[in-house]
């Protein structure tokens, strides 16, 4: 067994593997770019190595850099964890030709199953069921239009070398299909410098299901069962779930075998996973392609088999066999993965970077586990894929874990950036997913004008207005114990207030009671039952018998509570400040309809107009980068720039001014 490895990766699955090589007893090497010299998982290490700057291709994908370290270091092995290299037969090579393991499989495993074309040639050798399309080269548009004819509408139009949904289009017809194959093609070119495309078929209500491989090199190819993975926001998995909702044990079978049989072909070891397209309708499944990396979600498999596949990962390559055989495996529970984004979903999920000015997890427990790779104070970087963490909760029924999710998600006090949050929040309540009727259409289909306030769940206004009064109550209680510390402070706690809660005033009594607090709104007494103390985040307790955690947060006068994903703004006022308030004159935001504003932080690489110059709506005028991304700001409208406010190479904050118009 490796004595020390070095992780080839960043950020939660840097940590992640860190804690695997740690509970067997071996030492690790972080790896560190200039923004990551403090990061979560160069601190957990047991030594660090600087390999270059911010940008990951000066640091995290020089292969060079990389092999020096485990040099310099010692290190036996290398974990590539997923992502940068970790799919790169190259540095395979490299490693192996410096005598270090790669806990992985072999070049030639990952070179036939990273080209999509060569790698449904070997699945149909394998016997393994490939999606109806054409895998040869394309000569052009008119052929592309023509192999779809034969195929049959719907067809797909995907890069070879593609991934991430880049080079890849959706045609319903001869129209669609030439656009489609002229735009895949340039951007698989600009993309991958790869501009070879496959047209295949489009199957209708897909569902993306994958089985986990493992193979030891001895012989032993096992399937650890499926996960569900068809909710997709622009071909980015956002919950995964083990096991599907929708297979047959049959079904599993089938597809765990095909899977396995498809390892064998290319003489895989290690952990990988075979992607399959699954027809809602007709239950027929189809091969995708194979991953030949551990997965983002591994852990809803590991939480519902009890195996650790990074340790079985690091055993395969050290040379050992699988000490257990297909028939020990065994699916116990249900498991759920939400990925918890630094993303705004309300301005259409732009990335949003900055400090995690507070940062609270939810505990973990039987039910939850939080994969992270950042901490309290702790940056979320522009250069640097914006996930903050995988929150994975686990119940013996699918029902359980969706429960332990929604309460996990209540949890988790994130303050300092956006983050999407209530987006999942949302996701977890839509009847469609608590019944299991998925497709990759899920979220396009539920939120077709995008996500907006109206989608999250509805809020029992009891429960916050008894929240908010306990809270109150909580606080003035303490307030005048610590007052009447004080020699000739007599100071008497006020229990008859009044609510604002959404524009509606509600008159209540408060008063302490056994374990908690008799809240009486209107003719109703509410019963809450909390240990929460001021200056605690979360409030924790029962109302009316029902179990609850609401974010608690000042504003000003004003408690911000945060649940289920929505935020409410609630005063508890005196009933003399209460009339007073309902005379306040309502104050206007500033009109900022004549400013551009940076819709996100981000670096402004360039402006692209002048002051004086006349735009016409649609026309570019800025360039924002943020999270490895460009985003093109357009004008809404005609009109003049009057004013150009902030500079190309300028860090914009969020609605930071770029330009004004006359």
């Amino acid at each position: 067994m490796f004595t020390k490895i070095l992780i080839a990766n960043r950020g939660e699955i840097a940590c992640r593997v860190i804690k695997t090589a740690r509970k067997m007893g071996i030492k690790t090497v972080a790896v560190y770019s200039d923004a990551d010299k403090d990061a979560l998982h160069v601190q957990m290490a047991d030594e660090a190595v600087h390999i270059g700057a911010a940008p990951s291709a000066q640091s995290y994908l020089l292969i060079d850099k990389i092999v020096d370290a485990c040099v310099k270091t010692g290190a036996q092995a290398v974990h590539p964890g997923y992502g940068f290299l970790s799919e790169k037969r190259e540095f395979q090579e490299a490693l192996a030709k410096a005598g270090i393991a790669f806990i992985g499989p072999d070049a030639h495993a990952i070179f036939a199953m990273g080209d999509k074309i060569e790698s449904k040639k070997l699945a149909r050798e394998a016997g393994v069921n490939t999606v109806p399309g054409y895998l040869g080269v394309i000569k052009d548009a008119d052929e592309a239009v023509k192999i779809a004819n034969e195929i049959g509408y719907p067809v797909m139009i995907k890069a070879s070398a593609g991934g991430g949904g880049k080079g890849m289009r959706l045609a319903w017809n001869d129209a669609e299909a030439f656009e489609g194959f002229t735009s895949a093609t340039n951007e698989a070119k600009a993309s991958f410098a790869d501009d070879r495309v496959f047209v295949e078929k489009f199957i209708e209500q897909p569902r993306h299901i994958e089985i986990q491989v493992l193979a030891d090199g001895h012989g032993t190819v096992l399937y650890l069962g499926e996960r569900e993975c068809s909710i997709q926001r622009r071909h980015q998995k956002v919950i995964e779930e083990a096991p599907s909702p929708f297979l047959t044990p049959e079904t599993r079978k089938a597809m765990g075998e095909q899977a396995c049989a498809l390892a064998r072909t290319v003489q895989y070891k290690s952990a990988g996973t075979v992607e399959f397209i699954v027809g809602g309708a007709t239950g027929e499944f189809y091969f995708l392609e194979m991953n030949t990396r551990l997965q983002v979600e591994h852990p809803v498999t590991e939480m519902i088999t009890g195996i650790d596949l990074v340790e079985q990962m690091i055993r395969v390559a050290a040379g050992e066999k699988l000490a257990f055989g297909q028939d020990d495996i065994k699916l116990n529970g249900w498991a759920m993965e939400s990925r918890v984004y630094a993303e705004d979903p309300f301005r259409n999920f732009l990335p949003s970077t900055g400090r995690l000015t507070r940062y609270m997890p939810p505990a973990e427990t039987a039910h939850v586990r939080v994969d992270t790779g950042v901490y309290e104070g702790g940056e979320i970087s522009m250069f640097y894929d914006p996930m903050i963490a995988k929150l994975i909760t686990y119940g013996p029924t699918r029902d359980a874990a969706i429960a332990h999710m929604r309460d996990a998600l209540d949890a988790y006090y994130i303050r300092g950036l956006s983050h999407n949050i209530p987006f999942l929040a949302s996701l977890m309540s839509k009847e469609r997913f608590v019944k299991g009727a998925l497709t990759t259409n899920f979220i396009a289909e539920e939120y077709a004008n995008g996500f907006h306030a109206d989608d999250l769940p509805a809020d029992d206004p009891t429960v916050l207005i008894a929240v908010a009064a306990a809270v109150n109550l909580a606080s003035s209680a303490r307030e005048c114990k610590i007052s009447g510390q004080f020699p000739g402070h007599e100071v008497k706690v006020q229990t008859a207030w009044t609510v604002v809660f959404n524009g509606q005033y509600h008159e209540i009594e408060a008063r302490p009671a056994e374990g908690g607090f008799a809240i009486v709104i209107g003719k109703d007494v509410v019963d809450v039952k909390t240990d929460w103390q001021l200056g605690q985040p979360l409030f924790r307790g029962t109302v009316d018998g029902r179990t609850v955690c609401v974010q608690v947060d000042r504003e000003g006068v004003a408690y911000v509570l945060a649940h289920a994903g929505s935020r409410a703004k609630v005063l508890v006022l005196t009933r003399h400040a209460a009339a007073m308030n309902k005379l306040m004159p309502f104050k206007a935001p500033p009109d900022m309809s004549k400013y551009l504003l940076s819709p996100m932080p981000g670096l402004l690489r360039a402006v692209e107009v002048v002051e004086g110059q006349e735009v016409k709506a649609g026309e570019p005028l800025a360039i924002v980068e943020a999270m490895k991304m460009e985003n093109i700001l357009k004008a809404e409208r005609d009109g003049t720039v009057a004013k150009i406010h902030a500079k190309a190479g300028e860090s914009l904050a969020v609605d930071q001014k770029i330009i004004e118009f006359g």
